[in-house]
């Protein structure tokens, strides 16, 4: 079950949407900092891509997290993220029936 309000809340920031956008296709958006061994991609190379403060970037993480939007994964002291295509998927189906 998704939470609509939480993802429009997500959406409405212009930063959040970009991570979700450089998510869809992290091989490309991030050559070097990109490994898929089904983890996603790490924190520090959205942080350095936005080249925002790492807290400001954290932030704006946490809201995806929360809104079901993106995956966290935990690996040693790594966060690794990926998008949740279920719930993208989902929420763009209600928004698409319901508008």
């Amino acid at each position: 079950m998704i939470d609509t309000n939480l993802i429009h809340k997500a959406l409405a920031n212009p930063l959040r949407r970009d991570i979700l956008a450089w998510l869809r296709a992290p091989a490309e958006t991030f050559p070097n900092a990109y490994v898929n061994h089904g983890r996603g991609v790490p924190v520090h190379a959205i942080q350095a891509r936005s080249g925002l403060a790492q807290s400001t970037v954290s932030m704006h993480i946490a809201v995806l997290v929360e809104a079901g939007l993106l995956v966290p994964k935990r690996v040693g002291q790594w966060i690794f993220l990926s998008r949740n295509e279920e719930a993208i998927r989902t929420f763009t189906e209600q928004v698409r029936v319901h508008l």
